[in-house]
C-alpha cells in the first residue's frame, strides 16, 4: 500500500506484531506514519510505514472486531461432563500413596495413578518430574505436608 492512499478515519489490515489485525487510523504521527487504534483490543498502535497495512478492513466485508478476538473456551464442569470431577496430579499420588501403604518413587505413582485411572498425562514429556517438584513444594510446609520422604527419591503419605 502506498502512503497516498491512507485516508485517516479509514480502517486497514495492518501487521502487529506479526499478527494481522484490524486497525483504525486515528491520526498522522508527527514522527512520520500513523497513529492507529487496533479494533481488537482497543489499544493505541502507531503504524511506522505504509507497508505495514494490508489493505482497507471495509471492502474485505469482515467486521473490524472479528480479525483477531480471542475466543473464550469454557472450562467443562464436573455436571457438564456428567461425571467426576479429574483429581489433580498430586492429589491422585496422595491416593495411590494411601491405597498402596508402601514408599513408592514419583515414576511408579505416575504408572499407578495412569492403571489406576486417576489421572492422566496431559501430553506432557516428564509427568514424573512435575510430581516430584510438587511434592517437594508441598513438603516445604513442615508437618502440614501430606507427603513424607523416607528414602532417596522414595514418598510416603503421612498418616
Amino acid at each position: 500500500m502506498k502512503k497516498t492512499d491512507v485516508k485517516i478515519g479509514s480502517e486497514y489490515f495492518a501487521t502487529v506484531t506479526n499478527k494481522k489485525v484490524t486497525v483504525r487510523i486515528d491520526a498522522e504521527n508527527s514522527s512520520g506514519g500513523w497513529d492507529a487504534t487496533n479494533l481488537s483490543t482497543g489499544k493505541k498502535v502507531r503504524i511506522k510505514t505504509a507497508g505495514r497495512l494490508q489493505g482497507s478492513a471495509r471492502a474485505a466485508g469482515t467486521p473490524a472486531t472479528e480479525t483477531r478476538a480471542r475466543k473464550r473456551v469454557a472450562k467443562k464442569t464436573a455436571e457438564a461432563t456428567g461425571g467426576e470431577k479429574k483429581l489433580s496430579c498430586v492429589k491422585a499420588a496422595l491416593k495411590v500413596l494411601t491405597d498402596n501403604g508402601e514408599p513408592m518413587n514419583a515414576q511408579e505413582m505416575i504408572a499407578a495413578m495412569v492403571d489406576a485411572g486417576l489421572w492422566e498425562s496431559p501430553g506432557g514429556k516428564t509427568p514424573h518430574a512435575t510430581l516430584y517438584s510438587a511434592i517437594l513444594r508441598d513438603m516445604k510446609r513442615g508437618d502440614e505436608s501430606r507427603f513424607v520422604k523416607t528414602d532417596r527419591g522414595r514418598f510416603t503419605a503421612r498418616a
